[in-house]
């Protein structure tokens, strides 16, 4: 593990130290390989990452259902099958329905010492306080150099755009709410606030969005943001959040 190199030394030493909280919380924006890395520490704990030592909550749809959540404290109650404990995944746990949230929380309130768990989020205020109050956080954040050749061109064409006609916009909004619209989002964001610490630091960059003032670029920076919640959350027209997203740039 090279690329969150902090995070994984910290899950390691606290395993080999008898230390492991029996619930984390990973969370940081979309894409950054929390999921991947929550597998690769739980083959790390218990040798092998299929049940029935091994569990992976994901949303069904639009949201994390009860009834899963109830088979995953009912499959948790029985000891382990092989490891010396049980290790369970829930990703996008923001996703969690609020009757997913309440079981789950009685579950956390009276944890076995058999167990140990881990929820994956880009969005943690949307756990409940009291879920959050019992978690160990672990913050991602992207790796340095994460500007290679296809996002300088997504950047490029989002310059390109913001020079462009309302229609022109409208046409490009089209084109990408197909492809991997969190994911552009995502990169949008990154740069904004790149920009926006340039403007802050009087750090002029030569492009469009550079000339912004600062509080327009927290507008953006908000709308962006938004987008990608609703997007992720509701079932909003991608193509329309991108069209007013857009006009805003």
């Amino acid at each position: 593990m090279t690329v969150h190199q902090k995070q994984w030394e910290f899950l390691k030493k606290s395993s080999e130290l008898g230390r492991l909280p029996h619930a984390l919380l990973f969370y940081g924006q979309e894409g950054l390989g929390k999921k991947a890395l929550a597998i690769e520490f739980s083959k790390f704990l218990i040798g092998q990452t299929s049940p029935p030592d091994f569990i992976l909550i994901e949303p069904q749809g639009k949201e994390i259902q009860i009834a899963q959540i109830r088979s995953l404290i009912q499959g948790l109650s029985f000891k382990p099958y092989l490891a010396d404990f049980k290790i369970a995944v829930i990703n996008k746990a923001h996703l969690m329905s609020q009757e997913s949230q309440n079981c789950f929380l009685k579950f956390l309130e009276e944890p076995t010492d058999k167990t140990h768990l881990i929820l994956i989020t880009e969005y943690p205020a949307m756990l409940l306080p009291t879920i959050l109050s019992r978690v160990q956080k672990l913050r991602f954040f992207p790796a340095k150099g994460w500007e290679n050749e296809d996002n300088k061109e997504l950047i490029s064409d989002l310059i390109k755009m913001s020079e462009s006609d309302l229609a022109s916009r409208f046409q490009y909004a089209k084109k990408i709410s197909a492809e991997d619209l969190r994911g552009t989002l995502d990169i949008w964001l990154r740069y904004f606030r790149k920009i926006l610490i340039s403007r802050l630091t009087q750090e002029k960059k030569a492009d469009t969005f550079s000339n912004y003032s600062i509080n327009k670029l927290k507008d953006i920076i908000r709308e962006i943001q938004s987008t990608n919640y609703l997007i992720s959350t509701t079932n909003l027209n991608p193509r329309l959040a991108l069209e007013i997203l857009l006009m805003e740039m």
